[in-house]
Formats: C-alpha cells, sequence, structure tokens
C-alpha cells in the first residue's frame, strides 16, 4: 500500500505537530511533518525517530522520542555518576580480595609467625580507606560498608585463632 496515514500525533507541547509515513516500510519512505510550526524542535528538545515493524504484522510503525535537553543532561550526569561509582566499588573489590587472600595464604602457613600480621593489618586499614570513601561518596550504603569491614575483620581473628596467637575471652557466668 502506498498510501500515507497519520502515525503519531504528539501529545502535550507538541499538539500541532504530526507525522506522516507510508504504511509500509520502505528504505526510501520519507517523513513529511504537517504542522507549519517547526520551532518546536529549537526550544531545548532532543527530537528522535525510528522505524520498527508492529508485531504480527506487516505494517510499519514509527517510534517517537522527544525529551527536553534537561533529560538529555540528566543521563549524560548519571553516566557520569554510574562510572564514578563502578571505580569506587571496583576498588572496594580489589582491595578486600587483596586482603582475603593474604588471610588465606597466612592460614595455610604451618610455620606463620605473628610478625606477618603486620602486613596484612596495612593491607585491611587500605581496605577500610577504600570501603569508608565509597560510603561518604554515597557509592555503598553505610550498613554494606560495615557488613565488608566487619567480614575482613572477622575473618582475620579466624587466622589468628587458627595460629593461637589470639584467644577469645572467656564469657562471665553470673551465678
Amino acid at each position: 500500500m502506498a498510501t500515507s496515514a497519520s502515525c503519531l500525533l504528539l501529545p502535550t507541547a507538541f499538539s500541532a505537530l504530526s507525522i506522516n509515513c507510508s504504511t509500509q516500510l520502505q528504505p526510501s519512505s520519507s517523513l513529511s511533518f504537517s504542522s507549519a510550526n517547526h520551532n518546536v524542535f529549537s526550544r531545548g528538545c532532543s527530537f528522535s525517530l525510528r522505524k520498527a515493524l508492529a508485531p504480527g504484522t506487516n505494517r510499519g510503525l514509527i517510534v517517537c522520542e522527544a525529551k527536553p535537553d534537561s533529560a538529555a543532561k540528566r543521563a549524560r550526569q548519571a553516566e557520569k555518576r554510574r562510572l564514578y561509582n563502578k571505580a569506587k566499588k571496583s576498588e572496594v573489590k580489589t582491595r578486600m580480595k587483596k586482603v582475603l587472600e593474604a588471610l588465606d595464604g597466612l592460614q595455610k602457613k604451618t610455620d606463620a609467625q605473628p610478625d606477618e600480621v603486620l602486613g596484612i593489618e596495612k593491607l585491611i586499614a587500605e581496605a577500610y580507606s577504600a570501603i569508608d570513601k565509597a560510603v561518604k561518596a554515597g557509592t555503598l550504603h553505610r550498613n554494606t560498608g560495615a557488613r565488608r569491614k566487619s567480614r575482613l575483620a572477622r575473618r582475620k581473628k579466624a587466622v589468628e585463632i587458627h595460629h593461637g596467637w589470639y584467644t577469645p575471652p572467656t564469657p562471665l557466668v553470673a551465678v
């Protein structure tokens, strides 16, 4: 069918604008605007059109997305925050992985010395710092940060108990 039909009327601010297209998807089919006022696009809006097939039919659809520039700016800001948060989370995971690997290696050693924990404590301090920075920046929730720091401390204490360098205090029993 080579007839032209109005496919889409834009709502609200674009109420005077309609897009006409051919009903079949042809690579050479053109879009025409039936509105005489094209200044609506110069008022801070990004506008994109794409062709799609209606589900289960041969009929073509025109999908119109009109969003103000503030939405485009929000999208740019969200992408920047996503990359920043991804880097912060990656740093936290890397620091935690280094601590856990060092603790596993120390636990597997049969002739480990108590002063070997000092190097691991330095790694733990770096991990704590990365976690605290991620929490302060809003990348991690404060409870998540606390849980991760607790996990590292418990693992360190388990290694110390395993080698006999730390003895947990006995609980006082009330009589």
